[in-house]
């Protein structure tokens, strides 16, 4: 196929942002592998970007593509200010940090939070309905996960409103100059909580857990491992939670249809949920990877050091993979999605997502049955790293 001209996303304008899918099934009719030009706090940058589902799948599992910018000679800001974490490590450091964290980030403890994810969503509702209308975000797509991920990693109440300031701005910044205030924000105060854990003593939360954490031979996480894992969990463990809520509730009452036939059938809101995630999950490109060494995707050359995104959101919509990919349909199986990525990467925290997902969104239907929408939603965040709305307006 070789190379193909520089598509500047930028051009495309605000319509992208809110609705990406007919631009990226125009990309994937001209092929599966593009050289675009970022818009937003990466303005101007040229990356390359996958957006066939079988591409997709195969990058996200090729070695060839590192993790690691030290293999190129440029750290991220992320990782300069507050230290190494899965996303931004290969192997054998990769699979270290992978097995010291899964020692105490076990399904089991996942599953010891069930109870707890249901009385949070409970008590939220508890308060949201007496309403009779509310911002879905606000309300519960966004405090139920930042609870949770915060009980679970023992991180004090903190100033809700700000955090959620700081962590949007880190995942879907608005410049550069933002992002980095944001970032080392992060930075210092997870630098002080696990400071003021290790000096605390033993108590039963994840990080506390993660301190402890001493593999066969001795190894453990450094502070600024620690700091990273931290940063990784917290940002991630609830983000992604945040949009499968609000992503998946929108397109249930966008299809009056698909709401009607869960409501009828609970049985099938596993189902639904994995619908959710592929036709429209909470994060649209991973996180960069970058060409350790030249090589091809689908016959287009990768030169070395050049970074490559990788399209979940698009992957999601292939119709050579998905039959009739724009149509929600949450008796469709959706097995295979990309939404939590694939390979050694795979997200840690997918099976915490899916749990808060099906506790939320079923709890949500059956305890508000006139269940609506109460106006547009909010703009989608800036970027391509996050999908999801600022704000969805529900009423019962």
């Amino acid at each position: 196929m070789g190379r193909r001209p520089v598509i500047d996303l930028r051009e495309f304008g605000d319509a992208f942002r809110t609705d990406p899918h007919p631009y990226y099934a125009k990309l994937r009719e001209q092929g599966p592998v593009h050289r675009v030009r970022l818009g937003g706090a990466d303005t101007g940058q040229l990356t390359w970007l996958v957006v066939g589902y079988e591409e997709a799948r195969a990058a996200l599992a090729d070695p060839r593509l590192a993790k690691d910018t030290a293999r190129i000679g440029s750290p991220l800001l992320d990782e300069e200010k507050i230290g190494k974490y899965l996303l931004v490590t290969d192997p054998p450091q990769h699979t270290r940090l992978r097995s010291l964290v899964t020692r105490a980030f076990t399904m089991r403890r996942v599953e010891r939070l069930r109870p707890r994810i249901q009385q949070i969503t409970d008590d939220l509702l508890d308060e949201m309905l007496p309403r009779g209308r509310a911002d879905l975000i606000e309300a519960m797509a966004y405090p139920l996960p930042l609870t949770v991920i915060c009980e679970l990693l023992g991180v004090p109440d903190m100033d809700r409103a700000e955090f959620r300031r700081i962590s949007t701005e880190v995942v879907a910044p608005t410049s550069a100059d933002t992002e980095y205030d944001a970032v080392v924000a992060l930075a210092r105060y997870l630098r002080d909580l696990i400071e003021d854990k290790r000096s605390a003593g033993p108590t039963d939360d994840l990080l506390s857990d993660l301190i402890r954490t001493t593999a066969e031979d001795g190894d453990r996480l450094s502070s600024r491992e620690l700091s990273g894992m931290a940063y990784l969990l917290l940002i991630a463990g609830h983000e992604t939670t945040v949009n499968l809520v609000g992503n998946g509730v929108h397109a249930l009452l966008a299809h009056p249809d698909q709401l009607a036939a869960l409501r009828a059938d609970m049985g099938l809101l596993e189902g639904a949920v994995e619908e959710m995630l592929r036709y429209e999950g909470p994060v649209e490109t991973g996180t960069y990877r970058y060409a350790a060494e030249t090589l091809e995707i689908a016959g287009t050359v990768i030169e070395k050091g050049q970074s490559v995104m990788i399209g979940l959101t698009a992957a999601g919509r292939d119709g050579d993979r998905y039959a009739d990919p724009d149509r929600f349909d949450i008796r469709r199986d959706a097995r295979g999605h990309l939404a939590f990525g694939h390979g050694i990467h795979y997200c840690l925290g997918a099976p915490l997502a899916r749990l808060e997902g099906r506790i939320a969104i079923g709890t949500l239907l059956e305890r508000a049955p006139g269940l609506a929408l109460d106006g547009s939603p909010g703009e989608w965040l800036p970027g391509l790293l996050m999908r999801g709305m600022r704000s969805l307006p529900v009423r019962w």
